[in-house]
């Protein structure tokens, strides 16, 4: 399935006011030229779910533990005592080292991380992920899709970390060992100023987004009475 079947499947489904969803992968040139990003780089995304394709890299991203779960840089010293001292996401230091560690990631084998509203990409070459900015309703049809043609008890999983963990570090390393979990995440408060106060993010490795689009149309996000129902809330 190419881009423009998607959309026009993905409109069908959760109708023309629901937003495209991101595409992300690495590359060894930038798609754009982006300034520097102070703090979450999430901030900076939203010129992407606009339309302006954003790339990012060491130079790019202003924060440490954005650097690290890009995969562009090692864990920085303060990251655990920060993590667990600092924010008080974790109880110690010791068990922010665990959990980075339990993350799997590999150093980023590329210089540049870009983000492309899908309707702006003209393939899927390079990517990685597709990232959803999704409300509660949305969530629903992404989450039931994902689970008609898996019942594995992780088809959908929400972990700990930060939005750029969430996100981008565990979507590539499912991506990379070809697995068939979605994520849900964005709850870090670090990262909410960023994003809409109704949104979570839902993210697919690419792996996985080739099995579903091919499921899409067979499932309950077309024809349904229960579905109809929501995406009419959908549309306003």
């Amino acid at each position: 399935m190419d881009i423009k079947e998607f959309i026009q499947n993905y409109r069908e489904a959760f109708g023309s006011k629901s937003p495209l969803p991101l595409l992300f992968g690495y590359s060894d040139k930038p798609i754009s030229d982006t300034v520097k990003i102070g703090g979450c780089f999430f901030k900076g995304l939203q010129a992407a779910r606009d339309g302006q394709s954003v790339s990012l890299s060491v130079d790019v991203i202003g924060c440490g533990g954005g650097k690290l779960y890009t995969g562009f840089s090692d864990m920085p010293e303060r990251v655990p005592g920060f993590v667990s001292l600092k924010e008080k996401y974790k109880k110690t230091p010791e068990m922010v080292v665990d959990y980075i560690n339990r993350l799997g990631m590999k150093r980023a084998e590329k210089r540049y991380l870009n983000f492309i509203r899908i309707d702006k990409a003209d393939s899927f070459e390079e990517t990685e992920g597709v990232l959803f900015y999704a409300t509660p309703d949305m969530l629903s049809g992404l989450c039931g899709w994902a689970f008609f043609d898996n019942n594995e008890p992780d088809a959908v999983v929400s972990q700990f970390g930060s939005g750029c963990s969430t996100v981008v570090s565990m979507t590539v390393v499912e991506n990379a060992r070809q697995g068939h979990r979605c994520f849900v995440g964005l709850f870090d408060p670090s990262v909410r100023p960023w994003i809409g106060k109704n949104e979570l993010s839902f993210t697919i490795p690419f792996c996985r987004f080739v099995q579903m689009m091919e499921t899409m149309k067979d499932c309950f996000l077309f024809d349904t009475h229960a579905w109809k129902k929501v995406k009419e809330r959908l549309e306003y």
